[in-house]
């Protein structure tokens, strides 16, 4: 969605601003530690593990995030390496927060008395509540816009296609918490889903095309993107994790 002349920052004050987007990610933040920290009671874990798991895999998401965001577009950074840090100028990627996110509170919890399997679990509420923020954010800095759709005579709303995926995975979470469900099994699920769902929000994005490309002006669709491509790849690790888990529980 494209809005003109919309102020990207929540306020400014003597040289220093917030952004719709840097709010709105640590609004999500909160609520994902909080939503752990309910879990890790109901788990009877302990508290200074779940909080401090959860710090690590707040650090590892933003450095996987801008790592895997870089690497894709070197190009930008090859010249000017001092912007490679500049997290505040934009250029996050969401695959690479949550393989970063998840190995960095792996990497401390394999060693505790915690479940990592129930705990992943219990990070798809913030993980798929930050995913709905984050993309309704993008519509104050106009990031992530959709393609011009003749059909529609503008382009595609995609930041509101993602967030409303994003609620539809939330609410599917808390759907799926009133089954008996293996633990591991939700947030397997849910990367299953969202990869499903993140092909039809990128076909919609205004966003580079690779290998066999397709694009219909008309409808506004585009094939195929870096997140297309990957595709097969996640689907295939999700599918692979959700039927382990259930084996596991029979």
């Amino acid at each position: 969605m494209y809005v003109e002349n919309i102020d990207p920052y929540v306020f400014r004050l003597n040289g220093f601003g917030v952004r719709w987007y840097g709010l709105f990610l640590a609004i999500s933040i909160g609520l994902g530690v909080w939503y752990l920290a309910l879990e890790g009671q109901r788990y009877r874990w302990d508290e200074d593990a779940v909080l401090t798991s959860a710090l690590c895999g707040i650090i590892g998401g933003i450095v996987g995030s801008r790592l895997i965001f870089v690497l894709v577009h070197w190009s930008r950074y090859a010249d000017t390496p001092g912007e490679i840090i500049r997290i505040d100028h934009g250029g996050l990627s969401w695959h690479g927060a949550l393989l970063g996110g998840v190995l960095a509170a792996w990497l401390y919890l394999r060693h505790k008395d915690i479940c990592f399997p129930s705990f992943v679990d219990a990070m798809v509420p913030g993980l798929t509540l930050g995913y709905a923020l984050v993309r309704m954010a993008t519509i104050f800095n106009q990031h992530g816009l959709g393609r011009p759709a003749e059909v529609l005579g503008t382009r595609h709303p995609a930041q509101i296609y993602a967030a409303v995926f994003g609620l539809i995975l939330f609410l599917r979470y808390f759907y799926l918490q009133r089954l008996q469900l293996p633990a591991g099994y939700q947030f397997w699920s849910f990367l299953w889903w969202y990869t499903i769902l993140r092909v039809i929000h990128e076909s919609l994005r205004e966003v580079p095309l690779f290998g066999l490309r397709y694009l219909n002006d008309h409808w506004g669709i585009g094939f195929t993107t870096l997140a297309h491509l990957v595709t097969p790849l996640l689907l295939g690790v999700a599918w692979y994790f959700m039927n382990h888990y259930k084996q596991q529980s029979t």
